[in-house]
């Protein structure tokens, strides 16, 4: 008898059919799993037949064949542990069940309970779209699963306990997923600006970065504030939408990083990965490729500090995500693509000692040291950093000042508001939330520009030496400055703004 239990694979950050397909057939007693599994799926054997005699029912004597269809898709992990032995159990127990509105996932311990597995939400997503109607599923990731609005969810403990359900002896408790209704969104953050002395400017820059998703860059000695400035940046950031945070759940869910006690993602994401980190960890991959470090940071942020410490290769490899808000992974047998639609902050020093052209400390650097720690960035990576900076050392009057610097809380107002208005005129483009996000269709459709404003940005080309793509950058950051002041068309004032954070990129 060939029984057929519905499953689901992991591909990327997606989900994708598996069908477990068990064969028991005469012969002599073997376990055979096929399909393009991994060790841990191998391993399987072992873990079911252990489950299934802990759970007081025989093991088939029989030759048995388990399929995961479709077989030329790579499956990984210990998922598939729980219909495996449900297949068994049904083939040789002859329970019939309609595996078409039900799926079934859970790794198995040697005693039958049901351990949690990764990428639930994922799992969830794929069946409210494909209409299965009823998921079984460990009872440690409902949490997770009940993140899917309308989906009718089956939280087991045990083996036994499942096959009790389908011989009708003793029914599960199911309950219907509310989606996102209930979630609170938390809004307390350990570093405020209000905490932060001085750096008007380097505020201001930030406040345009968090409103319309620009990159920045902060150039300064040690010690004045750039990696506080860089931690304080999501304080102001907008609270995330619903949509927003399905995204970033899912990728911390497939990654393994959701907290159990609460498996939500509701902050916007920091990310701050060392300059020690691997090229794989910071862009994904692996064998079975996960999400790295800039798919951690989507709908959030990346701050990379003392970025030329970094190595060449790594940085290099941000060229993609930071123009497209993806990144794309090859391996021999397929390609995946993550998304990576992050805000980039990274600090730098003036030169390896720090101290190039501060009035009050001498720089001990040669002349060549100072060339090549400049080097180290590219160009084309620095042209497509919108927010160039200088964070200067800050006066001893400012710091011992008793006045109040504005606190996140009311710079988070004027960002969501500029927000929201991004959110309106984009409602009927795919794909596209940020002004950064605007490509050159956009640009003119929305960045509408007048003759002043085109003679001032023709002179700051030759002056500044501005690429085309700069050019794009300083339009689109002034459409934000636009949208923070509220204005619907761009003047000459948010065009000579943005211009003046280009001007760092020729000193960098």
């Amino acid at each position: 008898m060939v029984s057929k239990i519905q499953s689901s694979a992991l591909i990327g950050i997606e989900a994708s059919s598996v069908l477990v397909e068990t064969s028991i057939s005469q012969g002599l007693p073997s376990f055979t799993i096929v399909g393009l599994g991994d060790i841990a799926i191998q391993e399987a054997k072992e873990r079911v037949r252990a489950a299934i005699k802990n759970s007081g029912f025989t093991f088939p004597p029989n030759r048995l064949t388990v399929n995961l269809a479709p077989a030329d898709v790579k499956k990984e992990g210990s998922a598939y542990d729980l219909p495996i032995a449900l297949g068994i159990l049904s083939s040789f127990k002859k329970i019939k069940i309609n595996s078409e509105e039900k799926l079934f996932i859970g790794e198995l311990a040697l005693d039958g309970t049901l351990r949690p597995v990764s990428g639930i939400l994922a799992t969830a997503l794929f069946a409210k779209k494909n209409n299965i109607k009823e998921v079984f599923l460990p009872e440690s990731n409902q949490k997770e699963a009940s993140l899917v609005k309308g989906l009718k969810i089956f939280p087991v403990n045990s083996l036994k306990e499942l096959f009790e359900h389908f011989e009708g002896k003793k029914r599960l408790k199911s309950f219907l997923s509310e989606g996102l209704l209930k979630i609170p969104l938390e809004s307390d953050f350990e570093i405020d600006f209000g905490f932060i002395k001085g750096q008007e400017c380097a505020k201001r820059a930030l406040e345009i970065a968090a409103a319309g998703g620009h990159n920045v860059l902060l150039n300064g000695p040690p010690g004045t504030g750039k990696t506080l400035l860089a931690k304080a940046l999501p304080s102001i950031l907008p609270k995330m939408t619903p949509q927003e945070i399905l995204e970033v759940t899912k990728i911390y869910s497939i990654a393994g990083l959701l907290p159990k006690e609460k498996p939500i993602i509701v902050k916007r994401p920091f990310r701050a990965p060392h300059h020690s980190a691997s090229l794989v960890s910071l862009t994904g991959g692996g064998q079975v490729p996960r999400p790295g470090e800039v798919s951690l940071a989507h709908r959030g942020v990346l701050f990379l500090d003392e970025m030329p410490e970094f190595p060449r290769d790594i940085l290099e490899s941000l060229r993609q995500p930071l123009e497209d808000g993806k990144i794309t992974v090859s391996r021999a047998q397929a390609s995946f693509t993550f998304p990576a639609s992050f805000t980039l902050i990274a600090s730098k020093n003036p030169c390896p000692c720090g101290f190039l052209n501060d009035p009050e400390k001498e720089c001990t650097c040669s002349l060549n040291q100072i060339q090549r720690y400049h080097k180290k960035i590219s160009g084309p990576l620095l042209d497509r950093i919108d927010l160039h900076l200088e964070v200067p050392r800050i006066k001893a009057t400012k710091l011992t000042s008793d006045v109040a610097a504005e606190s996140s809380a009311e710079i988070q107002k004027r960002v969501q508001k500029a927000r929201q208005i991004q959110l309106e005129r984009f409602k009927n483009e795919k794909n596209v939330l940020l002004n950064t996000e605007m490509d050159i269709k956009l640009l003119k459709k929305y960045c509408g520009l007048s003759e002043k404003s085109k003679r001032i940005l023709s002179s700051a080309i030759d002056r500044l030496r501005l690429s085309p793509r700069a050019y794009t950058k300083v339009i689109k950051v002034a459409r934000t400055i636009a949208d923070l002041n509220n204005e619907e068309k761009i003047k000459t004032a948010p065009i000579a703004e943005a211009l003046q954070y280009r001007q760092g990129e020729n000193i960098s």
